[in-house]
């Protein structure tokens, strides 16, 4: 009897160290997991981070780029309006030739007008999101 017992006690010993194994290497597996999770999240994080500032770049040059726009179609407008007047006025000023012909003068050349070729500069930060 005292046999059996033994055997069995040692039998249970083992099965014991045996449970407490698989526990250690489930437990093991389950940090290793983790550390690569939190790895993949730094990543994405830095990928979402890098996204929202190439995205907040883009959305300042679309700023710009729109009161740029702007700005053109008032001149163009303007000028469109000059040209029409010009084009009315034809029969009003006899000799319309001074409209067509260049300018002489450089202060009278629209070109040459500097003060109007002034870039338009924003800031990212001028618009709330």
């Amino acid at each position: 009897m005292d046999q059996r017992k033994r055997k069995r006690m040692i039998s249970n010993r083992e099965s014991a160290r045996r449970s407490r194994m698989r526990k250690q290497k489930h437990l093991d597996d389950l940090v290793a997991q983790v550390a690569q999770l939190k790895k993949e999240n730094h990543q994405i994080i830095t990928s979402i981070n890098i996204t929202t500032q190439h995205y907040l770049n883009v959305e300042a040059d679309n700023s710009i780029l729109r009161a740029q726009v702007s700005e053109l179609s008032h001149r163009l407008e303007f000028l469109n309006g000059i040209v029409s007047l010009l084009n009315s006025s034809n029969g009003l000023f006899g000799d319309s030739s001074i409209f067509n012909e260049p300018a002489a003068d450089s202060f009278l050349n629209p070109l040459n007008m500097s003060y109007l070729n002034q870039p338009i500069s924003a800031s990212a930060d001028m618009f709330q999101y």
